[in-house]
């Protein structure tokens, strides 16, 4: 484990969003390797030679490639337990897979990158709005079971390192989030803490100048 960790990522990728909130968390030194999904450098031979799945995020670790986020969360949460992520209850462990899987699952896919450009333009933001409000409609009723200053409880699990880069997407898209008071309070409790501010897609070194805060 001497080597420094590889992440390649994408500013605004809440994927690969998910995985700098963990490794900021954890205190893990790595490697940024932006790759611009915009201009398609996730589709050049170099890359998907590597990473077939041609997506980020992806990281190189302990000798190791590993794709998808929530691999290597998982990953990162078995190799580095310190700061962990995973409650040591087994139930509120799996409420923080169910809200993952709320997230990761049901809501980002449907409004990726991938599935946007296969919209006309002019019906993109609409169509993320409406997927985004649907799947924070459920969260929130999650969240009324389970939530404390964070998504499970007063720590932060892996619930969080996906809820609040999904609500990046939220803002993007100008999604109305007076519904979901719960969602916001654990985004404001989130906001306290540096692991979040470093990661937010504004503080990427591949964020372009004019977006950023």
């Amino acid at each position: 484990m001497d080597a420094i960790p590889v992440l390649y990522t994408y500013f605004r990728s809440s994927s690969a969003a998910r995985v700098r909130i963990a490794l900021h968390y954890k205190g893990i030194s790595y490697e940024s390797r932006p790759v611009n999904l915009s201009a398609g450098e996730h589709l050049g031979e170099d890359y998907t030679r590597q990473n077939p799945e041609a997506q980020v995020p992806f990281m190189l670790i302990d000798g190791n490639a590993i794709g998808q986020s929530i691999a290597i969360l998982e990953y990162l949460e078995e190799t580095r337990p310190e700061r962990p992520l995973l409650p040591r209850d087994p139930a509120q462990r799996a409420q923080v897979r169910a809200i993952v899987g709320a997230i990761c699952c049901d809501i980002q896919p449907l409004q990726n990158l991938r599935v946007l450009k296969t919209l006309p333009e002019d019906q993109r933001a609409e169509h993320a709005r409406k997927v985004i409000a649907h799947g924070l409609e459920i969260v929130e009723k999650m969240l009324e079971k389970t939530a404390g200053e964070f998504c499970v409880g007063n720590n932060v699990t892996l619930a969080d390192c996906c809820l609040i880069p999904q609500l990046g997407n939220a803002h993007r898209f100008g999604v109305d989030m007076s519904p979901f008071p719960r969602v916001c309070a654990v985004e404001a409790n989130a906001g306290t803490l540096d692991a979040f501010r470093q990661s937010h897609w504004t503080q990427q070194a591949d964020c372009p100048p004019e977006l950023r805060k």
